[in-house]
């Protein structure tokens, strides 16, 4: 499934944010341990490999939907998760929007804090409704 995807690669988008490296054995393991398929394993290495390519873009789309205070500011789960559903809806086009934004704040729900939902959500929407 692809929610088991994305979630395998939010963990690896989370470990390079937090200066880690997540070699190709260790990605292998987490899809191993997430009993990934090959469709699976194949999206989850495409969205990785999306925000490593366009993460500077990315972080300005973010930077502009979030008033008051800079990127550097937003939680590392929160940050890793809207990299995430960005690359899917920026560059994705064969996914809905709408399922990005629902995933992602599934993840958030799961992983960050207990606002987080209610941040992601209102930052995806915010790109989705421009």
């Amino acid at each position: 499934m692809r929610s088991d995807a994305r979630e395998a690669a939010f963990k690896v988008v989370f470990s390079r944010l937090l200066g880690g490296d997540c070699p190709k054995g260790a990605r292998t393991a987490l899809y191993d341990q997430a009993n990934l398929n090959d469709e699976e394993r194949a999206f989850a290495e495409r969205l990785i490999a999306t925000v490593e390519e366009r993460r500077e873009d990315l972080l300005k789309i973010i930077g502009e939907k979030v008033t008051g205070y800079s990127t550097d500011r937003i939680y590392t789960v929160d940050k890793a998760i809207l990299l995430l559903a960005l690359a899917e809806i920026e560059y994705f086009n064969d996914i809905p929007p709408i399922v990005s934004v629902s995933e992602a704040t599934a993840l958030a729900g799961k992983y960050s804090a207990e606002n987080s939902t209610d941040f992601v959500n209102g930052v995806l929407g915010g790109v989705i409704n421009t």
